[in-house]
């Protein structure tokens, strides 16, 4: 059996506070295995104090080899932090290291440069998709996600043949290449991205229940669920981590008025992605939170045979289908309290307080990746996955 204990945040030890040429970053951890993309955040009030007049297009940031890095520097609610609306807001640094299975530290340089960066190849990626009925769209280098907003929630028009659902589930897009596919297959159309031609496809079935990680607030034998996302908000777009945020408006969970934040954080270089829910009541309570996993994730040519393993804090399955490939969907849910199911949904539990960030992880993988050829790699994957969020890594921030 599996256990997991979140260990939440970096520390950022500022060792002097002197201008200087050069910013030194040193990146430790205690996890006696690989992180491969480990995702390095500094605050970006750390380099402008120790780099004046550092701006964002026009660093370096170079490993212990010399060799330079893409980069990035969010620039998250401007309006909120520059009144001015002049846009400048500056969040944080990011760039990403493959830690070897022996290496536990390593050493990174930040300069000025005299010339601006070129762009970097965007591996993470969010956007709203309003040409398909309100889609909410994002992917990584390895996976990709959508979900569903209010344009498909609307009732037909008399005589249309308009789609309707209602749902807040959880939809995935299994992709073949290391390429953004997302704008590439909406512009194919429905029809296409759900057969196979060449880049992967849409093998996933959402439908009314909580498909691959969606929330609902349990009773003991019912799930209440909210309907389609009702606004969006992106927060950082790549190249390296993108960061978004769905609004789902209040429902009635049993008489108790809920509404519902989602925000999500995809990285490069990783199947799973890290989302926070804040719950809101009128008054502060405790809610029995249940996220899920469709029981029937295949589409209807298909014949699955789905297993489900829970383990501490897990929630996984591994679907095997006669054609498309295989594939496996796991939550990792830190502190979780239990499982359930209703006639859709296998459940992982956990109680969250009103107005506090629960956060979670929700990963997915084919098995035509070549890294989860059957159930054991898939489970071996999220096992690694676990062991990586109890033993964060640690920066330190230093002038040379």
């Amino acid at each position: 059996m599996w256990r997991a204990i979140f260990a939440a945040g970096l520390a950022v030890a500022a060792l002097g506070a002197e201008a200087a040429e050069r910013m030194v970053i040193t990146v430790r951890h205690e996890l006696k295995a690989a992180r491969p993309a480990e995702t390095i955040t500094v605050p970006w009030a750390e380099v402008a104090r120790r780099l004046p007049g550092a701006l964002m297009l026009q660093l370096a940031v170079r490993d212990a080899s010399g060799r330079l890095l893409p980069y990035q520097v969010t620039n998250v609610a401007p309006l909120a932090r520059d009144p001015k609306g002049a846009g400048i807001a500056y969040g944080e640094l990011i760039f990403q290291h493959d830690f070897a299975a022996d290496e536990q530290s390593a050493r990174f340089t930040v300069e000025r440069s005299a010339t601006v960066a070129p762009p970097f190849p965007v591996q993470a990626f969010a956007r709203y998709v309003p040409e398909r009925l309100d889609d909410f769209a994002w992917e990584n280098d390895k996976i990709g996600h959508r979900t569903y907003g209010p344009a498909l929630a609307e009732p037909a028009p008399p005589g249309s043949d308009k789609e309707v659902l209602v749902t807040s589930g959880l939809d995935i897009w299994f992709k073949r290449p290391s390429y953004l596919i997302v704008d590439r297959w909406y512009n194919k159309g429905h029809d296409h991205y759900h057969r196979e031609e060449g880049e992967g496809l849409d093998m996933y079935a959402v439908g009314r229940t909580r498909g691959a990680g969606g929330t609902g607030i349990w009773n003991g034998s019912r799930l209440f669920t909210s309907r389609n996302y009702s606004a969006w908000r992106v927060l950082a777009n790549g190249p390296i981590r993108a960061v978004f945020e769905l609004d789902y408006a209040q429902w009635d969970a049993q008489g108790v008025p809920v509404s519902e934040t989602k925000r999500f954080t995809v990285d490069a270089g990783h199947y799973f992605d890290t989302v926070e829910s804040t719950f809101s009541t009128p008054n502060p309570q405790e809610l029995n939170v249940a996220l899920g996993l469709n029981k029937k994730p295949a589409y209807a040519e298909q014949t699955p045979e789905v297993a489900t393993y829970r383990a501490p804090d897990t929630l996984m399955q591994w679907v095997r289908q006669r054609s498309a490939g295989d594939f496996g969907t796991a939550i990792v849910l830190p502190g979780a309290e239990g499982y359930a199911a209703d006639a859709d949904n296998e459940l992982i539990l956990v109680k969250a307080r009103t107005g506090q960030p629960l956060r979670y992880y929700l990963g997915a993988a084919a098995s035509w990746s070549g890294e989860f050829t059957a159930a054991p790699a898939w489970q071996a994957y999220v096992e690694a996955y676990r062991k990586r969020m109890t033993s964060p890594i640690h920066v330190e921030v230093g002038v040379q």
